[in-house]
């Protein structure tokens, strides 16, 4: 009888879950030196196969640039594994015996990881190896539209770490996909974790099961020049991150906004190098290919070439265009120029001032990608703190190409293809993804005071400047001798003169105007004003 495939991926992913968990029993007992070999070996096998995975990548999905797919895992294996190469991960993690606390690394056991199709094998890489060097078996659902290259990038690094001792099970992944073997995956109580890169629903659908999730999130990266930049590499930069594996990493830009008093330069640049600059009707054309009719990029235009995409839309370019360009006014969910575009399409914005284009900026990522990335070209460090101090971003970089600056490759951020929007983009982590957002850490406290120390009379602080508040402390009041009671018949500010000052007395409003109406009016009058502060003042002095 032929059983229900349904049923049967249920199964298997049952079964994945429960060798994945007795193998990570076994590797959380390995050392720092053991699990650094097998990340080590696996980083080294990843690179070595870049290349056939790249191409069977692109062979599959029809997405991008074989070529630049080599350098994504190259990357994804060579440039991750040199940056978390001497992390601490396992057993004691740091020890400050001046403070007396003692960190401790403790793995978070089984991870699911969800696989995009657009980057389906260099994500395998990258996870498995964060996953690893922090003690975890990992577990990857690819997407079913990159199942064959996918299922390639696991063997090559489960049968990698293997080799180098790791324990069965502690890398596997999904063979027979189906949405209930996802869902059982996802919703198992023997999961730890679920590191989600790929769809908005699948995302969605990982926050949903119960289980605790670290995701990445869509972008739709500005990119401001502002009148002080470099021009030509500005544009050289933007056309570059744009054009790499023809615009899939979301951290890309996705909008060009150009203050007014340098447009014709930009404009001129952009001609230059490649860019195409669509008339009205053409950006109509393309515009009513981009997105579904509910409102999703279509899946048709992603990766895809400038001249692919021209001629899908029904209109022709030069050989030599590199990006699609289309000015616009307007910012909406309706208007595909202004959101998230995973090809070589950008909308183009003109701002009178760096004012007018903050206000840009801020209102592009309202609309989408809040918390992912942006990117600003200039030479004035006072905009680049005034972006980074008010921006809703994560990532926010500076004279550089934003697909490669976001992921790490291109700027010291940490190299990653997760890349986190934190609670502005719906994720749990701002971060660009690491060991060390897959670990706990158990923290060792050592007693350093007692209970008698804290019960000690506060020490009364240094006074504050002239107009600042002082902090103290409660502390059990002192007795105070009363105040000699005065009548303000008796006050000498009566009698026609400013009283003396007292020999040891140091008037604390001695040149500051903002005190002078507590001298006598011209003519030694009193008016009620005068009258009304006085009595405060004594009767200040009366209470007890």
């Amino acid at each position: 009888m032929k059983l229900d495939k349904d049923l049967q991926s249920i199964q298997a992913a049952r079964e994945l879950v429960k060798n994945a968990k007795n193998a990570q029993h076994q590797f959380a007992k390995f050392s720092q030196e053991q699990v650094d070999k097998i990340v080590a070996h696996i980083a080294v096998e990843g690179a070595r196969h870049a290349e056939v995975l790249a191409k069977l990548a692109h062979q599959e999905t029809g997405f991008g640039r074989w070529q630049d797919k080599i350098l994504k895992n190259i990357f994804a294996s060579t440039q991750v594994h040199e940056h978390i190469r001497d992390m601490k991960t396992v057993g004691i993690i740091a020890d400050d015996s001046v403070n007396k606390i003692m960190e401790v690394g403790v793995p978070l056991g089984v991870i699911i990881a969800l696989v995009p199709s657009t980057n389906p094998t260099s994500t395998i890489l990258y996870k498995t190896l964060i996953a690893l060097k922090a003690g975890n078996a990992i577990i990857f659902s690819p997407h079913p539209n990159a199942k064959e290259c996918s299922q390639q990038a696991i063997d090559v690094v489960k049968r990698a770490a293997l080799d180098a001792g790791a324990p069965e099970g502690i890398i596997d992944g999904v063979t027979l996909l189906t949405m209930p073997a996802t869902e059982t995956l996802m919703k198992s109580k023997d999961v730890s974790l679920i590191l989600a890169t790929g769809g908005e629903g699948m995302v969605r659908a990982a926050y949903a099961s119960g289980t605790p999730t670290i995701s990445g999130g869509p972008g739709n990266g500005p990119a401001f020049i502002e009148r002080s930049a470099n021009i030509p590499q500005a544009v050289k930069d933007i056309i570059t991150s744009k054009t790499f594996d023809n615009g899939v990493i979301c951290a890309s830009e996705q909008s060009i906004i150009v203050e007014r008093c340098i447009y014709e330069q930009v404009h001129y640049e952009l001609l230059r190098q490649g860019a195409y600059l669509m008339n009205e009707q053409e950006s109509d054309k393309l515009a009513a290919i981009l997105l579904r009719p509910n409102g999703m990029i279509n899946p048709a235009i992603v990766g895809q070439c400038a001249l692919t995409l021209a001629q899908k839309a029904g209109f022709t370019v030069p050989e030599i265009t590199t990006v699609l360009v289309s000015l616009q006014t307007t910012v909406s969910s309706q208007n595909p120029y202004s959101r998230e575009k995973l090809c070589p399409v950008l909308g183009l914005y003109i701002e009178d001032d760096w004012h007018a284009a903050c206000e840009r900026v801020l209102e592009l990522l309202t609309n989408e990608g809040m918390g992912h990335t942006l990117v600003i070209h200039t030479q004035n460090p006072d905009i680049v703190r005034e972006f980074a101090l008010e921006k809703p971003v994560y990532r926010m970089l500076v004279n550089t190409p934003a697909a490669l600056g976001g992921i790490g490759a291109t700027t010291n951020i940490s190299p990653a293809l997760t890349l986190g929007c934190g609670a502005l983009g719906g994720g749990s982590s701002s971060d660009n993804v690491g060991p060390m957002n897959l670990l706990n850490v158990r923290r060792v406290g050592y007693g350093v005071r007692s209970i008698e120390e804290l019960r000690k009379p506060a020490v009364v602080l240094t006074p504050a400047p002239a107009c600042q508040p002082v902090y103290t402390s409660y502390a059990e009041p002192t007795s105070v001798a009363p105040a000699q009671s005065v009548s303000i018949f008796e006050d000498t500010r009566f009698m026609g003169a400013t009283p003396a000052v007292a020999a040891n007395t140091v008037s604390s409003t001695q040149g500051d105007d903002r005190f002078a109406a507590v001298v006598a009016s011209a003519n030694d009058e009193i008016n009620a004003a005068q009258v009304e502060l006085i009595i405060k003042q004594v009767m200040g002095r009366l209470a007890p």
